[in-house]
């Protein structure tokens, strides 16, 4: 008898002690993911807009963000999720940088645009921000995307490419961050001062997607980072 007591209070203690140590964990593995949540950041990629000139503005388009007129030139189909796909992965190099579902931002972003069409850009922005609970609404524009007639080292049109991304704090509207590239790229002998960007590309005639990326990466070499 007195064995079984034994046995049985040694069995509720050790069960016990097992739930006291799981639900340790579980407390440690929640105040983690706090810790995390607090020290990230969330950000709404808003999905980057090709601008096309409206009938009788020549090939001018105006930035629906800072309403400055652009020159602008071809655009291919599909180059503004290029360009987006490119700075979303130069995004993911923040640790800092929670990126919500762009499946979640561009159904919440539609929805407030279509219910304030008279409304600025900016007070959309600022809706969009407060529904989805973002730190950073980012945005882009694509104002020239044309890739080369050619090849590597032989080419008769080379690739062009311009376009401008915003980082907007949604809460007072502040820009916090603005990218501009514009390019379109040529040879030694036509601008021995480009001869970084061209060696950077192993002297060869990039392509659009090429060019791109390394566009979004000079442009980057001005942001400072998700300062608090």
């Amino acid at each position: 008898m007195h064995n079984y007591f034994w046995k049985k209070t040694s069995f509720v203690a050790g069960f016990a002690l097992i739930s006291l140590l799981f639900l340790s964990f579980l407390a440690q593995a929640a105040e983690k993911k706090d810790q995390e949540d607090k020290s990230s950041l969330r950000i709404g990629v808003i999905s980057f807009q090709a601008l096309i000139p409206d009938e009788g503005l020549g090939d001018t388009v105006i930035c629906p963000l800072c309403t400055t007129g652009y020159t602008t030139g071809r655009i291919l189909r599909g180059s503004e999720k290029i360009v987006e796909n490119i700075f979303l992965d130069k995004l993911r190099e923040f640790k800092e940088a929670q990126i919500i579902p762009q499946e979640r931002v561009q159904s919440v972003y539609r929805r407030i645009s279509s219910e304030s069409l008279k409304k600025p850009l900016l007070d959309v922005l600022k809706k969009v921000g407060h529904d989805l609970g973002a730190d950073i609404l980012a945005l882009g524009y694509i104002y020239r995307y044309t890739e080369r007639v050619g090849y590597d080292y032989s080419t008769e049109h080379p690739a062009s490419v311009a376009f401008e991304i915003y980082m907007i704090n949604p809460v007072d509207r502040s820009i916090i961050w603005r990218g501009v590239f514009d390019k379109t790229q040529k040879s030694l002998m036509e601008d021995v001062f480009q001869i970084s960007s061209f060696f950077r590309g192993s002297g060869k005639w990039l392509t659009a997607d090429q060019l791109s990326k390394q566009g979004m990466d000079e442009i980057f070499k001005t942001f400072p980072g998700f300062v608090r």
